[in-house]
């Protein structure tokens, strides 16, 4: 089997982009593959080390003539040199703007013909195409490519609706690891929360921004609060978050939400969770959800973007329309309180997991893109 050499170009920072490209390059990493990883920091999952992963920083120098540092051409410096000197076969960037026009901007400067596969997450596309300015920036970077992937169906016919590429779009889905992400012993941990053992939980993970409308989850749960004994568990920080605790103190709800900040141990705390709440305006996938159903926990979402293509409405979650925080806590009451359905909602969920979002399945499909690009055989 031919080894690829691969140049990652992704976020380094929290997000569903940078988990599915350091997740994906382990996994390749594992079969064989030299995984180069170019950013500006070590992507924060490549916590392993691993022989066939390497990273390449990339700095930023500052000049008087710039009044911002111009990270852009600092990226397309570093991968044009990435590409010489590890002879590359091809680039995969995560996100058209800015990573896919610094890979075409690599590439006329290394003059190499190497190829780029360019994976849309979602705001490159929902934010950004609503931009006249940034429209035609986000078009050149997928046509530029030689195949663009999106991380669901609703996201690739949103691209194809606002930025309006003359350039097929491959839909592949997001993934977690399987290994990591499973039903596990919490040990102690819901008491090390202050959570009593008869109190059920509902959990959401955020990264406490406005599109992920937390003052939503915290108005449904006060909802549910009047009918069962429950705790809510927000992990994670972010620009909001102060102003959530503010909303939680207004509200008299101090004791019964708990805010955990960033934490490493999520699989224990979906663990202790009986139900997940994402209530976002936008999510091109809603790669937490997985996370969810792999730790066997059901979830109640907003019918937006890809989570209709994660949730089977009704067998592993409930869908209900943004801002209606009522039907979501009608939802969960009547959920929580059917330990039956609740018990055939947690087996569908990890049933989804492993027949539809099987990470195996999924890296293979990016494997054969990757060998195409480069055109190598397997």
């Amino acid at each position: 089997m031919n080894k690829l050499k691969v140049g990652v170009i992704c976020y380094p920072s929290l997000g569903g982009s940078g988990v599915v490209a350091t997740e994906l390059g382990m996994k390749m990493a594992e079969k064989g593959h030299e995984m180069h990883y170019i950013s500006s920091e070590k992507p924060f999952r490549l916590i392993d080390v691993h022989p066939n992963i390497h990273f390449h920083e990339v700095k930023i120098d500052g000049y008087a003539v710039f009044k911002y540092p111009p990270y852009d051409i600092a990226l397309a410096n570093r991968i044009a040199h990435v590409i010489q000197k590890e002879k590359l076969d091809l680039l995969h960037v995560h996100y058209a703007v800015p990573h896919a026009i610094s890979a075409a901007l690599a590439k006329d400067m290394a003059k190499s013909s190497i190829g780029v596969i360019t994976t849309l997450h979602g705001t490159d596309v929902t934010v950004l195409g609503h931009d006249p300015a940034l429209k035609y920036t986000v078009r050149y970077g997928i046509e530029k490519s030689e195949i663009t992937t999106a991380v669901s169906e609703s996201l690739r016919q949103d691209t194809f609706s606002l930025i309006e590429p003359d350039k097929e779009i491959l839909t592949i889905y997001n993934f977690i690891d399987e290994d990591k992400y499973k039903p596990v012993d919490p040990g102690s941990l819901k008491k090390d929360l202050g959570i009593r053992e008869e109190e059920k939980v509902i959990i959401h993970v955020s990264n406490f921004r406005a599109v992920k409308r937390v003052d939503d989850i915290i108005d449904s749960f006060k909802i549910i609060r009047e009918t069962i004994n429950a705790k809510l568990v927000l992990v994670g920080t972010g620009p909001e978050k102060i102003e959530m605790r503010e909303k939680v103190k207004q509200e008299g709800l101090e004791n019964e939400i708990i805010f955990t900040g960033k934490r490493d141990d999520l699989p224990e705390l979906l663990a202790i969770s009986d139900l997940m709440f994402l209530l976002s305006e936008k999510e091109a996938f809603g790669l937490v959800l997985l996370e969810g159903f792999a730790c066997g926990v059901p979830a109640i979402a907003t019918n937006i973007g890809g989570i209709p293509e994660v949730i089977e409405d009704g067998e592993n979650g409930y869908l209900v329309e943004l801002g209606d925080v009522r039907a979501a806590a009608e939802k969960a009451i009547g959920l929580l309180q059917d330990p039956v359905k609740h018990k055939m909602f947690r087996e569908n969920a990890l049933r989804t997991v492993h027949e539809k979002f099987d990470s195996t399945s999924i890296v293979n499909e990016y494997e054969e893109l990757y060998y195409k690009v480069a055109g190598l055989n397997s």
